[in-house]
C-alpha cells in the first residue's frame, strides 16, 4: 500500500463520531481510466496534480477527500469554507468570488477542472464551454446532481427533469475519489455521510415533522423584489420529503421567483434563509432578509414570522455538496421546536 493510501485512510480514522469507517480497503485505480460525465467520456492516464475548482461544493468536496494539496485555485464562494479547512484554504488562489474568467482558469495550467453548476461551464457556460477546455485537452467534470435530472437550459437556474436524487452527490464523491486514486478516503465519506443521514431521518421521526411545511428563500435581485426559493424537485425539497415535511412550492425550477402574496397564503410553518458572505445581491444579506420579514405588511403576518420560526442557513448547505448534511441535521433539530 503506497504512503499517501495509507495516510489517507490514517485520515479517515480521525473522522468525528459521526462517521464510518468502511472495513474494505478499495481497489487501487487503474490507468488510463475513463468516467462517464453527464453523457461526455473523460480520460485519465494518471491522477490529476493542477486543480482548478468553479463551485464551493466541487472545493469542499477535494477538500474533504484529503486532495488540497492538488487544488491550485478555486472560484464561485457563498460562504466562507467550513473551519476544518480554513488553513489549508488560506494557501490556495482565489480566481474570482463569483464567476471567475476563462482565461484565469487556463491560466492556472490545470490538468483537471471540477465544476458545481453547467451553466458556468456547459453549452451556454458563463466561463466557457466543456469544448474549450478539450481543445486544451482540460478535461472539465461537473457534478452529476446538476446535470443528471435536470435541463439547465430551461430556467435562470435549471429545471428538474427529476426529482434530486443524494445518489448523484454519493457518485460525485466516488467518482473523484477514483479520477484521484483515494477510493479509501470516498468510501470513508460516503459511509459517514449515510449515517448522517438516517440520524437526521430518525431525529425528525421522534418530533412527527409530517405536519410541518416550509419554503427556502435563497436570495433576491433586490430586497423588494420576489424571492427566488426552492422548488419542488431541488435539493431543498429533497431534505424536507426525506425528513417528512413538505414544501409549499410547486415549481419544477431549481430556483423560481415566486410573490410573497403567494407564500404568505400558503403560511408555512417554517421559513429557512439562506446566509451567505457573498454580496451579489443585497437579499445575500440574510439580516435584511430577516428585517423585512419584520417590517414587510405581507409577510410580518405570517406565523412563521411572528412566531420566529425561522431557520438561518447557510446557502452552501442548500447545494449539492458535503454541506448538505449540515443542511439537513439543522432543519430535522428544527423540528423540535413546538
Amino acid at each position: 500500500m503506497s504512503l499517501r493510501r495509507l495516510a489517507s485512510l490514517f485520515t479517515g480514522l480521525t473522522l468525528s463520531s459521526a462517521a464510518f469507517v468502511s472495513t474494505a480497503i478499495a481497489a487501487p485505480t487503474h490507468y488510463p481510466l475513463t468516467v462517464d460525465n453527464c453523457g461526455v467520456p473523460l480520460t485519465f492516464t494518471h491522477a490529476p496534480q493542477k486543480t482548478v475548482t468553479i463551485g464551493q461544493a466541487a472545493t469542499e468536496m477535494l477538500y474533504a477527500l484529503g486532495l488540497s494539496q492538488q487544488v491550485v485555485g478555486t472560484s464561485l464562494w457563498f460562504n466562507e469554507t467550513l473551519p476544518q479547512f480554513k488553513a489549508e484554504n488560506a494557501t490556495i488562489e482565489r480566481l474570482a468570488d463569483n464567476t471567475p474568467s476563462f482565461e484565469s482558469v487556463i491560466g492556472k495550467r490545470p490538468d483537471f477542472v471540477p465544476v458545481q453548476f453547467e451553466w458556468m461551464v456547459g453549452p451556454q457556460g458563463a466561463v466557457g464551454t466543456r469544448q474549450q477546455f478539450q481543445d486544451l485537452k482540460i478535461p472539465t467534470y461537473i457534478l452529476p446532481s446538476d446535470c443528471e435530472g435536470k435541463n439547465n437550459l430551461v430556467g435562470a437556474d435549471g429545471t428538474r427533469t427529476e426529482a434530486f436524487r443524494i445518489d448523484t452527490l454519493y457518485k460525485s464523491i466516488a467518482q473523484q475519489a477514483e479520477i484521484f486514486d483515494v477510493q479509501d478516503r470516498g468510501q470513508q465519506l460516503i459511509d459517514g455521510y449515510k449515517a448522517r443521514l438516517a440520524h437526521a431521518i430518525d431525529q425528525a421521526k421522534q418530533h412527527d415533522a409530517r405536519n410541518v411545511s416550509a419554503v427556502f428563500w435563497f436570495s433576491s435581485p433586490d430586497i423588494n423584489t420576489d424571492p427566488y426559493v426552492a422548488g419542488r424537485k431541488g435539493i431543498p425539497n429533497f431534505m424536507l420529503d426525506t425528513l417528512g415535511m413538505r414544501n409549499i412550492i410547486t415549481s419544477d425550477e431549481e430556483w423560481p421567483t415566486v410573490g410573497w402574496e403567494t407564500i404568505a397564503k400558503a403560511n408555512p410553518t417554517i421559513l429557512v434563509i439562506a446566509r451567505m458572505d457573498r454580496r451579489r445581491f443585497p437579499a445575500d444579506d440574510h439580516e435584511k432578509k430577516l428585517a423585512f420579514l419584520k417590517s414587510d405588511p405581507v409577510t410580518r403576518n405570517m406565523d412563521a414570522v411572528k412566531n420566529n420560526r425561522i431557520v438561518i442557513m447557510d446557502a452552501s448547505a442548500m447545494e449539492s455538496g458535503i454541506r448538505l448534511f449540515d443542511g439537513i441535521e439543522q432543519l430535522a433539530k428544527a423540528t423540535e421546536t413546538p
